[in-house]
């Protein structure tokens, strides 16, 4: 069992940037692609990005490609998406998610979610 806890949402204004963590307890953080999601209203729940378990390889949604970058930090069993030049477009509940196959953006491969965090851009 893995559970994650995302933070770092918030309101902020178009072309500004935040930071999300999400921190997992549980089984070997090191052993699972992760990966972010997001859901804006009345829309599917959409892939963002998702890193590898060493963090060597990554892959990008095109709406996100240039603007957001994904680590992880394994010691302290965290990834990150750094989001730079944010659009009102990507207003959304954002969510980390784990798994145990390779990179996917298929939210079935995702076996654990966090509970989301709100971000909202304004124009």
């Amino acid at each position: 069992q893995v559970q994650l806890v995302e933070s770092g949402g918030g309101l902020v204004q178009a072309g500004g940037s935040l930071r999300l963590s999400c921190t997992a307890s549980g089984r070997t953080f090191s052993s699972y692609t992760m990966g972010w999601f997001r859901q804006a209203p009345g829309k599917e729940r959409e892939f963002v990005v998702g890193i590898s378990w060493t963090g060597s390889r990554t892959n990008y949604a095109d709406s996100v490609k240039g603007r957001f970058t994904i680590s992880r930090d394994n010691a302290k069993s965290t990834v990150y998406l750094q989001m730079n030049s944010l659009k009102p477009e990507d207003t959304a509940v954002y969510y980390c998610a784990a798994s145990l196959r390779r990179i996917t953006t298929m939210r079935d491969e995702y076996r654990y979610w966090g509970q989301g965090t709100q971000v909202t851009v304004s124009s």
